[in-house]
């Protein structure tokens, strides 16, 4: 693989034609199912279940997951090239997880731009199996100057793309583009 010769030479992540750091093999399995975890004792409320701010932590390791399979996870922002914003998050809480439970979160992108990516987290349990949340999101790439919207890197956009087509394959989640309101008859 190689490398950018010297990050420093343009910040603007647009502009960069390859990573300073390397990359990991991209995961083209549909929908990327990678990420691992158990619900810890300090995410447990007092209904005795894993508190609603939880889930969206444990759905933010996923989106880690997520970019690291196209290059702008931490090493894109601690070098100062770029950075991602959720712009929008919507989360379903369909079955309880408690202190201990393993669980597993898969993820598929729904559509993608030069800028962003529509994707949809669904969060099993790791030994029952059953779907215990989803969360929709929006997310953005950002230059790290000027905190503004910009293209993917030349490096990532390939990535998405074929990530994309592999998860078109997949039949959309029932949960993807739910509003949220009261249902009058």
């Amino acid at each position: 693989m190689k490398l950018a010769a010297d990050p420093a030479a343009s910040l603007r992540s647009a502009r960069m034609k390859l990573p300073p750091y390397p990359m990991i093999d991209l995961d083209l399995g549909a929908p990327l199912d990678r990420h691992r975890a158990t619900v810890q004792k300090e995410w447990i409320d007092w209904n005795g279940h894993m508190n609603v701010g939880y889930y969206v932590v444990a759905f933010d390791k996923a989106t880690d997951v997520l970019c690291e399979q196209f290059g702008c996870s931490w090493d894109y922002t601690r070098l100062k090239i770029g950075m991602t914003f959720v712009l929008e998050a919507h989360v379903t809480y369909d079955r309880e997880v408690k202190e201990g439970d393993p669980f597993r979160i898969t993820t598929q992108i729904l559509d993608h731009d030069a800028k962003r990516i529509h994707y949809m987290h669904l969060m099993y349990h790791g030994s029952e199996g059953y779907l215990a949340a989803t969360n929709e999101l929006m997310l953005m790439n950002i230059d790290y100057e000027s905190r503004r919207a910009a293209p993917w890197p030349e490096w990532a956009m390939p990535r998405i793309e074929k990530m994309a087509a592999a998860h078109a394959k997949l039949p959309r989640p029932v949960q993807a583009g739910r509003l949220i309101g009261i249902k009058r008859k």
